[in-house]
């Protein structure tokens, strides 16, 4: 461990060092008003919040939250007193409340949006409010923080490079077996978030659709006491859930392994573009372009079928 450095130089660094991260931790949220701040909270452990989440809380005059319950609880394990006007915020009745909260802005108040857990507008309102406040000129700003999706991703094991998050798995049998069916040819790592409940059937949809021995991972409780992340194939993972989990439910899904082109299941399509007055050459130049195949054998080959 080195020692600790003695001096005035050094309680100058300190002194600039924390201006510095004064002046980098009052933006977006620099305490003026007529906007409106998205604030990520945490997805468990109350230590996760940011500090500028806490200010915010202190300084908004409305707050906005999914659950003001929840919100106060969480304020009172921060040890912060929220001042200004609350509001409920959540699905049922976010295009109402959406207005208004524009409006607020607009009249110069600090209007703070809060979501349970995790990012708003990320699978819980927020969306609706950002278009409305867009579609006014309001300035709309996030404060950053946890986000269940990006951890599950991390501590997965699946590739990371790219990804889409499909937010939550269907609850009805045939609509979960169609989603799933489009998404089966899909090469990102697939996130989503589903029921404790559920997760059992969902990922035994999922292994009917992607096949058996695809990989995935069942992130449970993130960041809290009980924390568990499983990874296997999904049907070892619909058997283990069978009969349902408990807590907060992530699920990440490896991507569909890239399939290689074939020249006899794309002459066709050169063929008709060809017929719709492109000429061949350059119908197969394009087809070419997007499946990788060589383009004189896409030639060859609609010359031959014609």
């Amino acid at each position: 461990m080195s020692e600790p450095v003695e001096g005035h130089e050094n309680d100058d660094a300190v002194t600039d060092a924390d201006d510095a991260t004064s002046a980098v931790g009052g933006s977006p949220w620099r305490g003026e008003g007529g906007q409106i701040v998205l604030a990520a909270t945490p997805i468990g452990d109350a230590g996760d919040a940011p500090p500028r989440l806490v200010r915010a809380l202190r300084e908004a005059d409305v707050v906005a939250a999914e659950d003001t319950r929840r919100m106060l609880a969480l304020a009172r394990r921060l040890g912060v007193w929220v001042a200004g006007e609350m509001l409920s915020f959540h699905e049922h009745n976010e295009r109402e409340r959406a207005p208004r909260l524009v409006e607020e802005a607009r009249a110069g108040r600090r209007v703070l949006v809060v979501s349970d857990a995790g990012m708003p507008s990320v699978s819980d309102p927020g969306y609706r409010l950002v278009d409305a406040a867009v579609a006014a000129e309001v300035p709309v700003s996030v404060l950053p923080g946890p986000s269940a999706v990006l951890t599950a991703l991390a501590v997965s094991g699946l590739a990371t490079d790219r990804f889409s998050f499909e937010g939550f798995a269907p609850r009805r049998p045939g609509e979960r077996d169609r989603v799933f069916g489009a998404l089966a040819g899909e090469q990102r790592t697939m996130v989503l978030f589903d029921s404790p409940h559920r997760v059992g059937e969902t990922l035994a949809a999922m292994a009917r659709a992607f096949g058996a021995e695809r990989r995935a991972a069942v992130c449970r409780e993130l960041t809290k006491t009980f924390e568990e992340v499983r990874r296997g194939t999904l049907s070892e993972l619909a058997e283990w859930a069978a009969d349902g989990v408990r807590g907060e439910v992530t699920v990440v899904v490896a991507g569909a392994a890239p399939r290689e082109a074939r020249l006899e299941d794309h002459v066709a399509e050169v063929v008709a573009r060809a017929a719709g007055g492109e000429r061949l050459k350059d119908a197969a130049a394009a087809v070419a372009a997007e499946t990788g195949l060589s383009k004189r054998d896409l030639y060859e080959a609609a010359l031959q079928s014609r």
